[in-house]
């Protein structure tokens, strides 16, 4: 399991930590020329990914994480917009589009409002998609709820393709 967010750093600093990491890689990303060299008999997925090593579990923390701390601090346009580019598929952003039309409500996180926490777990893999489980954590420390979203990821990019309830 990971846990990224916890209660006792203060929440400015997280802001920032993790807008300037967003900033960072995507920065890192725009600099990497298109025809980048492979490496022969490199694995198909690490070099789909684009170099980038985790697993898809890691990056679905590293987004949920990166996104709930721009939609909190108020950037829910510009950060927010870059974040759900660099991390989800094109198939997924135009079937949240449709999602947040018809429930007035931010798709990536199915609800009204921001959580206060989140925790990811990696999940079942299989035709190139691979499962985990996100807890979006509500409420105050003394008296939590949580809901679940299902979230996949292609294998071979490491983009998140589906968020399910």
């Amino acid at each position: 399991m990971t846990r990224l967010r916890t209660s006792g750093r203060p929440r400015g600093r997280r802001v920032i930590g993790r807008t300037l990491l967003a900033a960072a890689l995507l920065t890192a990303v725009a600099a990497v020329p298109a025809t980048a060299a492979v490496t022969p008999g490199a694995p198909v997925a690490a070099t789909a990914r684009s170099g980038l090593a985790a697993p898809a579990y890691q990056q679905v923390a590293h987004f949920y994480g990166a996104y709930i701390d721009a939609v909190a601090n108020g950037d829910g346009g510009g950060l927010a917009a870059s974040l759900r580019d660099f991390y989800l598929t094109s198939g997924l952003r135009a079937e949240l589009n449709d999602w947040e039309a018809a429930n007035h409500a931010d798709g990536v996180l199915r609800a009204q409002n921001t959580p206060a926490g989140f925790r990811v777990t990696g999940g079942d893999s299989g035709a190139g998609h691979t499962w985990s489980t996100v807890r979006l954590t509500w409420g105050s420390e003394t008296d939590p709820t949580y809901t679940y979203l299902k979230v996949q990821s292609d294998l071979a990019t490491g983009r998140i393709s589906g968020i399910r309830e």
